[in-house]
């Protein structure tokens, strides 16, 4: 099974992922809005397996490409459902205009999904990214606002997460902190997220966060 039920209408898919080197990993999120229409942040790679079971849980409305990097498989996914929306970070567009993008995410949250997603831009960062919040679950869904490893069985990235900061626990790597250009806009983003009223987080690199989430999320952040 690809697919893994995280909450009521909330699955996520891992696979392994590479970068720089490093296996990283990366995770979609799946959330099945009211109404059965499914929406699917930060497309992973397609088979038949994770297909079939998409297909299960109802019809594919929205594809979301989260930031400025996620973005890879999202073509291969408005291909399989062209009937989907395929929505791009701001700036996104531009920097991948091959994928033909049918909506920009925007300040707010679309009205097809803001009865129980919220959304915030991650302001000040050259990740572009915006971050989600699904309310009934009390889940931030994110990309890579944080990272979260135990450890890895590949030594090259035991030695990044170790040069990072990131091996043993939850954080923002020490390599992508100078993307942080505006640290006060930054810092209005995560009192915006921070008051929100989650408890989990899932993210695209490492372990979902399912206890202290809030306050793990602020620590990750206190070199700001």
């Amino acid at each position: 099974m690809a697919l893994q039920p995280v909450a009521t209408d909330l699955w996520c898919a891992a696979i392994d992922h590479t970068f720089l080197g490093a296996h990283v990993g990366t995770r979609m999120t799946v959330i099945r809005l009211p109404g059965g229409a499914l929406w699917l942040h930060s497309p992973i790679a397609m088979d038949e397996t994770l297909r079939a079971e998409v297909d299960a849980l109802g019809v594919l409305a929205h594809i979301v490409a989260p930031n400025l990097y996620h973005h890879v498989y999202a073509g291969a996914w408005k291909t399989a459902y062209p009937d989907a929306t395929l929505w791009g970070a701001p700036g996104l567009a531009k920097k991948r205009k091959d994928l033909g993008f049918d909506a920009t995410l925007g300040e707010l949250p679309d009205p097809a999904w803001a009865e129980v997603i919220d959304q915030v831009p991650l302001r000040g960062c050259m990740l572009g990214e915006v971050v989600f919040f699904h309310r009934p679950s009390r889940t931030l869904v994110t990309a890579d606002l944080i990272e979260n490893f135990d450890s890895s069985p590949y030594l090259a990235t035991r030695l990044y997460l170790k040069a990072a900061g990131i091996h043993g626990k939850p954080g923002v790597s020490r390599m992508l902190r100078p993307i942080y250009r505006d640290r006060a806009a930054v810092r209005a983003s995560l009192e915006h997220m921070l008051a929100w009223d989650f408890e989990r987080i899932v993210l695209a690199h490492g372990n979902p966060i399912e206890r202290d989430a809030k306050a793990t999320l602020r620590a990750a952040y206190a070199w700001l």
